[in-house]
């Protein structure tokens, strides 16, 4: 999927910083909406990759369509609303921006008139901001899939999630490891980008360019 000359390591450089930064700022500003003031408290509110960057999870999107970064703290008990729809929320932002983001390169990417390397920068922000979307809706703790799905179920489906709180640091390793993970990101990535990224990416870029 990746391309490992000089050119594409540099390529993807910009797509890292951009979507791991925008991912965690998304975090921390739903829940600062939301009241909790932890976020800023720790200079989180910001874009400044600098403040995101886990080193282990930077690397890994150089090599692979797996990556992280330093989550937002948050406290749920200083948020509006009932604490499981407001972590819910504050889950959800991050891979939504992340789709945003590839939504954005795609209507860049088709409506833009560019060089060689200004399109190949473009295709890094798709995949990558893709795979940040699609990795981190996985329903495993830590990943924020894991809050969507527990604000989702009903209260006493939701009690199962908790055992697997311990575990889930381990249960993610181990798809990583053995390729589960991307063995199901893969299919996903491409059903987002094809259903709904690449067509209404094109569709604004020629309207709007």
């Amino acid at each position: 999927m990746f391309d490992f000359s000089v050119e594409g390591i540099v390529a993807r450089v910009p797509a890292i910083l951009i979507g791991l930064a925008l991912h965690e700022y998304a975090h921390g500003k739903a829940a600062s909406l939301l009241g909790d003031p932890t976020p800023a408290r720790e200079g989180r509110l910001t874009i400044n990759p600098l403040k995101h960057l886990d080193p282990i999870g930077t690397l890994m999107l150089l090599i692979a369509p797996i990556g992280w970064a330093k989550p937002v703290n948050v406290n749920p008990y200083l948020m509006r609303g009932s604490i499981k729809t407001s972590m819910m929320l504050v889950a959800a932002a991050g891979p939504a921006m992340n789709v945003l983001l590839a939504l954005a390169s795609a209507v860049l990417f088709y409506g833009l008139v560019g060089g060689p390397e200004l399109e190949l920068i473009l295709q890094y922000m798709l995949i990558i901001n893709l795979s940040l979307a699609v990795f981190n809706l996985l329903p495993i703790p830590p990943l924020d899939g894991s809050k969507v799905l527990a604000g989702l179920l009903p209260d006493r489906y939701g009690q199962f999630l908790g055992p697997l709180e311990q575990y889930g640091s381990l249960i993610l390793l181990l798809a990583i490891m053995t390729g589960v993970a991307e063995w199901v990101i893969g299919p996903a990535m491409k059903l987002l980008l094809y259903g709904f990224v690449a067509p209404v990416g094109r569709a604004i870029g020629t309207l709007i360019f």
